[in-house]
């Protein structure tokens, strides 16, 4: 997958600009592809000269104008390719593994202390979305979503990306306390 993709799909969820897809991929999007908003501007310049997606500008009485973006029949087209093609397995490739995974020979202290760290950023992302989650869902519950809900691609990588998070927090906490009961025997 390429930031190309997360880009579009994002977009099909409205009109955006720049800065508001940049806070949409911190909310959402970043479940399960990261970009900086540096990237995210870089890569509209392209989409919009590649003609997968169109911009207008919206002159604003107190700031300074905006360009606002929707994806174009041939992004749709683009995003119609990806969705066929066979995805790749996901892996993971986290450096704190790698601090676990040498533990036995360096001192534990600061591993734990990251992974302490981890849990409560992964704990903060959780109850965010949480909050996402619900406001999708409204007045339905989770089941009731899940087969009538509308939208319900974004809610289920929601779902995902709060079961990732709850699991790394859980991983993180057992980590922390196995590798402090060890070293303190």
């Amino acid at each position: 997958m390429s930031l190309r993709h997360a880009v579009l799909a994002a977009l099909l969820s409205g009109e955006y600009s720049g800065y508001q897809l940049a806070k949409a991929f911190d909310v959402g999007v970043a479940n399960f592809w990261y970009a900086r908003p540096q990237q995210l501007y870089l890569e509209l310049s392209k989409l919009e000269k590649d003609g997968l997606i169109s911009g207008r500008e919206v002159v604003q009485q107190t700031r300074p104008t905006k360009r606002l973006f929707t994806v174009t029949d041939a992004g749709l087209a683009e995003l119609a390719d990806f969705a066929a093609a066979v995805s790749k397995p996901s892996f993971i490739r986290d450096d704190l593994l790698v601090k676990v995974q040498a533990v036995d020979h360096v001192d534990a202290a600061p591993v734990i202390a990251q992974l302490e760290e981890r849990a409560a950023a992964a704990a903060a992302k959780v109850a965010i979305l949480d909050k996402i989650l619900r406001r999708y869902r409204g007045e339905l519950d989770e089941e009731t979503y899940l087969r009538q809900g509308s939208p319900i691609g974004p809610y289920l990588t929601c779902l995902r990306g709060r079961r990732f998070e709850q699991e790394h927090h859980d991983w993180s906490v057992r980590a922390a306390e196995l590798l402090r009961d060890r070293t303190s025997v």
